[in-house]
């Protein structure tokens, strides 16, 4: 116990060091043994939403409501998003199968087709859907291209930390903020514990479809956004499968690493950051640093 404090201080004076506040939570999927650093508390989800909304778009496709091979029609004005990658780039229409749009969005975290998506299942469904797994600390509200709506989007890039700084700004009551896609009342947002609750049910479901369950597994385990918690946490024995969320001073990530003895240890860390800045290499190596000692507490 004595060991454990000192690491969850060490970590926390880590974080505090690289301008971050952090909600962590690590544990071992089987013995339910768990570690946590400031677990409390709902924030914003970014684009960890893209995970329930593949959990429920799936769910339709094993009850036979949508057919994985549909071909939906992806409009260029629909491709607004900041997304460097993906349907997020295309200047044409295009067709694409549901099944692919489920990679575009968790693999390679495309704005574009998570929206495609909602439109299939939208928002008010897949809420419905976590709700009936019992994880009611997850609450989906809109689309995700409301994600590049932000201050951030009206501002010249030599005044961007101008946006970044009034996301760290919030106001004296309530939950309330003056940037609504951080405003947990009203945006896309889940506590680490809902988000914990999704990664047990994913990894090992008693409610959730198996299959549904084994599909998402997969999916997550194809995520190509690899800088943040991956470095840390990967290795020739572990598998990372996760997904991660950035937007404006949030840097989230979720996952769970399958060590080759058996062991599965899932993860989730939440967190804001002080820094007026887009690109923030000591946060990432911090974030990757601490889910790494929590992680360590449990082998």
């Amino acid at each position: 116990m004595i060991e454990r404090k000192r690491v969850i201080r060490a970590a926390e004076a880590e974080l505090e060091q690289a301008g971050l506040s952090a909600r962590i939570i690590a544990r071992d999927l089987d013995t339910n043994a768990e570690v946590a650093l400031a677990p409390d508390g709902a924030l914003p989800l970014a684009s960890l939403v893209k995970v329930p909304i593949a959990l429920a778009v799936l769910s339709r496709i094993v009850a036979g409501d949508l057919a994985a091979g549909e071909q939906v029609r992806v409009e260029p004005a629909a491709a607004g998003s900041a997304s460097p990658t993906s349907a997020a780039r295309f200047r044409h229409p295009a067709r694409i199968a549901v099944e692919d749009l489920l990679t575009l969005a968790v693999c390679f975290s495309d704005n574009t087709a998570a929206d495609t998506l909602l439109d299939l299942v939208p928002p008010a469904e897949v809420q419905r859907d976590l709700n009936a797994l019992g994880l009611r600390t997850i609450d989906i509200r809109h689309r995700l291209d409301a994600l590049t709506m932000t201050p951030l989007e009206s501002l010249d890039r030599a005044e961007a930390h101008l946006a970044y700084d009034l996301a760290q700004t919030r106001t004296s009551q309530g939950d309330g903020h003056r940037i609504w896609q951080l405003d947990v009342s009203r945006a896309n947002s889940a506590t680490a514990r809902g988000l914990m609750g999704l990664l047990s049910e994913v990894w090992r479901p008693a409610r959730l479809d198996h299959g549904v369950a084994a599909r998402l597994r997969e999916l997550m385990s194809g995520n190509v956004v690899r800088h943040r918690l991956a470095p840390d946490l990967m290795s020739d024995s572990a598998r990372w499968s996760s997904k991660t969320g950035t937007l404006l001073h949030l840097r989230h990530e979720i996952g769970v690493v399958d060590h080759a003895d058996g062991q599965s240890i899932a993860i989730v860390v939440l967190s804001e950051s002080s820094n007026p800045a887009s690109v923030q290499p000591a946060a990432e190596a911090a974030l990757g640093a601490a889910a790494r000692a929590l992680h360590d507490l449990l082998r």
